[in-house]
């Protein structure tokens, strides 16, 4: 099944999929998320950027033109962590490539410690930025050692300090053991192929980790380990996460601040604690009504997203979750809601803040 065709069974799955919050360690303090928000500059900000790619629709057909990412604008203070969620095709992982810089954005700028990372090279975005890929099983070369894929990112760098003093070093830092440098990534299981991988981002000592679904591939009993390693290595290097995952239960446990995409667009942001007690865009309450736990003999929940995902090449107009929203209003039909702020958040939606329309 394609992944922009999501059934509701679908998005159920993530109900069975995440791991015991008995397992989890304490979620980020209120205390924490204001020590996040207390820098004078993001560490990294989004402003408005969009990616499109040009798709062909047929043999013979014309190309059109997909928005991947449309118009998102984000802020990330330094040792905050920044969930997004959405379902898949909604464009999470695309602003995930850009913000390592694997692509270049349409249109908009995305700035590190408040410098543009087009003016950046590569080399020096890897520097700053690293990644958590979703499979450790393909993310690792097979023919290496752990301890020479560990240190690889030291040797690109021309960094001369012992690089496998250094990658053991690290690998115990995230909980394996030396003597399994000179192993290979067949050797491993699925969790220590992630602490290795985990590793390996870390070796470089970055201030920002783009986390890309880095438990979805893991065993459920593993992805709580998994999940209290990367929280308590954020408190020891100070680091700063981008966090994205389907898992709603993952990242209320680990963000400060969470981004709800839809359709390439963000259509609520709001602290953790806040969008977790208070939804308010409809797409946002779906989403966690879709991994709420059923009272015993009355079934799943109905979530309200039962009409298909919409093609991505030929968007609803108006407010892009209209089609599937029980509560939209004819302005939805027809105009596209900004994404506005006020003191809890900010959201993109009619119902919140109403146009003249609306209020007639």
């Amino acid at each position: 099944m394609s992944p922009l065709n999501h059934s509701k069974d679908e998005l159920h799955s993530a109900r069975h999929e995440r791991p015991s919050v008995d397992t989890l360690d304490a979620p980020p303090s209120r205390r924490e998320a204001a020590y996040a928000d207390a820098g004078l500059a993001p560490l990294l900000q989004a402003e408005a950027v969009s990616r499109r790619f040009s798709v062909k629709t047929g043999l013979f057909g014309p190309s059109r033109e997909l928005h991947a990412v449309n118009g998102v604008d984000l802020a990330l203070p330094r040792g905050g962590v920044l969930g997004i969620v959405g379902e898949s095709g909604c464009g999470k992982s695309t602003l995930a490539r850009m913000l390592l810089g694997l692509l270049r954005p349409s249109s908009g700028a995305i700035r590190l410690g408040g410098q543009d990372i087009a003016t950046l090279s590569r080399r020096d975005i890897a520097r700053q930025v690293q990644p958590v890929f979703q499979d450790p099983y393909s993310s690792l070369n097979p023919r290496r050692t752990i301890a020479s894929i560990v240190s690889l990112p030291l040797e690109v760098h021309g960094i001369a300090n012992p690089r496998q003093h250094k990658a053991i070093e690290m690998l115990e830092r995230v909980g394996l053991p030396a003597r399994l440098a000179g192993n290979t990534p067949g050797q491993l299981s699925g969790g220590q192929r992630q602490r290795v991988a985990i590793a390996r981002a870390l070796v470089m000592q970055p201030g920002l980790v783009i986390c890309d679904e880095p438990t979805s591939a893991l065993d459920v009993s593993v992805q709580a380990q998994i999940m209290n390693l990367l929280m308590d290595l954020r408190r020891e290097f100070n680091l700063t996460y981008v966090f994205i995952s389907h898992n709603l239960a993952v990242v209320e446990h680990i963000a400060t601040h969470v981004a709800v995409m839809y359709l390439g667009r963000v259509v609520e942001s709001a602290p953790t604690a806040e969008l977790f007690a208070r939804p308010r865009h409809p797409y946002t309450q779906a989403l966690l009504a879709s991994v709420l736990t059923p009272e015993p003999g009355l079934g799943l929940p109905d979530t309200g997203l039962g009409v298909s995902f919409p093609d991505p090449l030929h968007p609803p107009s108006g407010c892009p979750f209209h089609p599937r929203c029980r509560h939209a209003l004819a302005s939805c039909k027809d105009t596209r809601p900004a994404l506005r702020a006020d003191a809890r958040g900010s959201v993109a939606c009619h119902l919140v803040f109403p146009t003249s329309q609306d209020s007639a």
